[in-house]
């Protein structure tokens, strides 16, 4: 790509050019990435000590208990894992409706009746096996040790902490794990995790098997029942990540790839589909005009993905009726440049998140992703391992009518994605933008940034961004011009500007490649709405 690095927006960050490189939302957890590198590791060996690192350093975002979706390119294809877990054997409609009433219309979102069978830890098995040099024990060494003796908390993870210990601090094993000396860490204060150093060598120990079949799942079950769940020996054991094929959708010249379906990429995917019928180009960027199409778009992507999208066996279209150029178009035409609309479904049917990305000299490029969901998930800890587990039940439906009914052993949509752009079937960049449904509305704005203006990775990830939460509803940014927010107001849009990045605009994380990776390497940028930073060699 031929980049403009010229950079109009406040930043507190300036792009990384480096042959082995990793980008995160904590610096510890790029050192720890880097540190792999320097000892003959690859960019998946990186990437999953950092992981680690990250369920340590960044509680507030993802944990032990987390679930995780990877796309790599191993320096000939790509490669998709998706590492989701699934609905408890004892879970069904008439089990929660019981529980908490007829007019239930999903999972709780908090407690053990959120948690569904955490994946990332099979994830990080699951890539080492395949693709990994070093052996896995030592991908564990950088956070067994940070978890042992501690680190200083940082600004934006004491922030999420603060804002999360509000409602949580009353759920079983959060206050123990999470309220040191009865209160949230203060900024600069030391953190540390002993339990969690516990569970990180049992399971290096036992390449993993510890948290699924050994002493980890075992306390796990009985964390489970005292609380009121019912996780059992047999859910967890029988969890295995599967390697999928990733969506590809064209546009302007690049290929997105995004994880099929449980989750949400294909939103983004659909989105660009729908773009590429407007001269984006054309239009002047940042403007309101050019922020109103992008919203519009986001809009009727959403719409159909709300719809449809679910565990694929449980669709009643495929991801390619969504991602069909005629059917996008037909979306595309229902765009009005002069007034924002609340679209509806249409008909295809024919006949908290922490991401991060590692590349190496070799050309091996990691796109990475893990999240408990809500900030701390299910705000259930389990204390003697330090395993915060997620809450990604909740995103089922008690509906027996929608796809995303629950059922045992079911996935249920999710919203973390990891995405990867190629050229020509060449790879371009590693990418990922967190923070739920703000994760495809992150990748659509960024790529149309980049393709359609030439915006370098760090100037787009840089810029203002808006958020589209329902009907006319829509966040933007302070940072956006004013002029801009006056212009989506008068057509239309319900603005509500927020001082707070953190909660609505997401943090990516981005590794593009300058040429050869042996000789020019990549271009790194991290998001300057989080703590972290992109390291390289």
């Amino acid at each position: 790509m031929n980049f403009n690095h010229s950079n109009p927006y406040l930043s507190t960050r300036l792009p990384v050019f480096a042959r082995n490189v990793v980008a995160t939302s904590h610096p510890l957890a790029s050192q720890a990435g880097l540190r792999i590198l320097y000892q003959g590791g690859n960019a998946v060996d990186a990437a999953i000590a950092t992981a680690a690192v990250m369920t340590v350093v960044e509680p507030v975002s993802n944990g032990l208990g987390s679930d995780a979706f990877c796309i790599l390119w191993d320096g000939q294809q790509l490669h998709g894992l998706n590492a989701s877990g699934r609905a408890p054997q004892g879970w069904t409609p008439a089990y929660f409706k019981g529980k908490y009433g007829p007019d239930a219309m999903t999972p709780p979102k908090r407690g053990m009746d959120a948690v569904t069978v955490p994946g990332a830890v099979r994830s990080w098995v699951a890539l080492n096996a395949r693709f990994g040099k070093l052996p896995f024990a030592d991908l564990m060494a950088p956070a067994i040790d940070i978890a042992e003796r501690g680190y200083l908390v940082p600004p934006v993870v004491q922030q999420k902490w603060a804002a999360g210990a509000v409602d949580l601090a009353s759920l079983p094993g959060f206050a123990q794990s999470f309220l040191p000396r009865g209160r949230v860490p203060q900024v600069g204060e030391l953190f540390q995790f002993k339990a969690a150093a516990r569970a990180l060598r049992a399971i290096a120990n036992s390449q993993g098997e510890d948290f699924y079949q050994g002493e980890i799942a075992q306390a796990l079950v009985r964390f489970s029942t005292a609380n009121g769940g019912c996780l059992s020996m047999q859910d967890l054991a029988a969890c295995q990540p599967e390697w999928v094929t990733p969506l590809a959708k064209d546009y302007r010249g690049y290929t997105l790839h995004e994880i099929p379906p449980n989750g949400q990429g294909i939103a983004a995917q659909m989105a660009l589909g729908i773009l590429a019928n407007f001269d984006v180009a054309s239009l002047r960027l940042d403007s309101a005009e050019y922020q109103h199409l992008q919203i519009e778009a986001m809009k009727l992507a959403f719409a159909d993905v709300y719809r449809y999208v679910a565990e694929p066996t449980a669709m009643a279209c495929t991801p390619a009726q969504l991602l069909d150029d005629n059917y996008l178009a037909s979306r595309a035409r229902l765009i009005d440049m002069q007034r924002a609309q609340d679209f509806g479904a249409g008909n295809p049917v024919k006949g908290g998140t922490i991401y991060l990305t590692a590349a190496d000299e070799s050309g091996m490029m990691v796109s990475f992703i893990q999240s408990n969901y809500m900030g701390f998930g299910s705000g259930c800890v389990e204390p003697s391992f330090g395993i915060s587990l997620q809450n990604r039940g909740h995103g089922f439906s008690l509906d027996a009518g929608s796809a995303n009914v629950v059922a045992p052993g079911k996935r249920p949509f999710h919203t973390i994605i990891p995405a990867f752009l190629t050229q020509n079937g060449q790879p371009v960049m590693s990418f990922g933008v967190m923070g739920g449904n703000m994760q495809p509305q992150g990748h659509m704005q960024v790529l149309a940034r980049m393709i359609d203006h030439h915006q370098a990775p760090q100037v787009a990830c840089d810029a203002p961004r808006w958020r589209y939460n329902q009907g006319l509803e829509i966040n933007v940014e302070a940072a956006m011009n004013p002029q801009t927010v006056q212009g989506l107001t008068a057509l239309g849009h319900q603005v509500a500007v927020i001082d707070d990045p953190y909660q609505d605009f997401g943090a990516g994380q981005f590794i593009c490649r300058a040429g050869d990776p042996a000789v020019e390497g990549y271009i790194a940028a991290s998001d300057p709405r989080r703590d972290g930073a992109a390291a390289g060699y």
